[in-house]
């Protein structure tokens, strides 16, 4: 029997408005849940920056996972950047899980692990959004040093 904790995060207003509400993020996974016979064991809501996991919500959630090892196998989340953006982290976090007996899983890019060249999937899903946001970080430096030089104030 399948048994999930469900993992809903958000970071910025700014995701709520484009569809990644935790509501959305929530029903998205129910239906998941419900389609694929997976028993829900508690919904996890995270609102801090998936940039580490030094987050309040993943570590009460880790903290309990490993007292209580065995009442459940998945942790399921939309998509891989809602679990983290941080390649070298997450592929630990990972490791960590499985050890726990946890599969992370997105259901909306789903990868079965035990194939090695999904392998090669699950380094794109979880580079490309540490990419986002390290080229975020250089535009918004650059724009920070350019209206400097110009004389504005920040």
């Amino acid at each position: 029997m399948k048994v999930a904790d469900l993992y809903v995060r958000v970071s910025t207003d700014e995701q709520a408005d484009k569809g990644y509400s935790q509501r959305d993020q929530e029903e998205r996974l129910r239906r998941y849940c419900e389609i694929n016979s997976i028993t829900v064991h508690k919904v996890i809501f995270e609102d801090h920056s998936a940039k580490s996991f030094e987050r309040p919500a993943w570590n009460k959630l880790l903290a309990e996972i490993k007292r209580t090892r065995g009442k459940r196998n998945l942790i399921l989340f939309t998509k891989w950047d809602r679990f983290s953006r941080n390649a070298g982290d997450a592929y630990m976090m990972i490791s960590l899980l499985r050890k726990l007996g946890i599969e992370p899983q997105a259901v909306e890019q789903p990868l079965d692990l035990t194939i090695p060249e999904n392998k090669m999937m699950l380094a794109f899903y979880l580079a490309a959004p540490e990419v986002e946001n390290d080229r975020r970080a250089l535009n918004t430096f650059y724009g920070m040093r350019r209206a400097k030089k110009e004389g504005r104030w920040m």
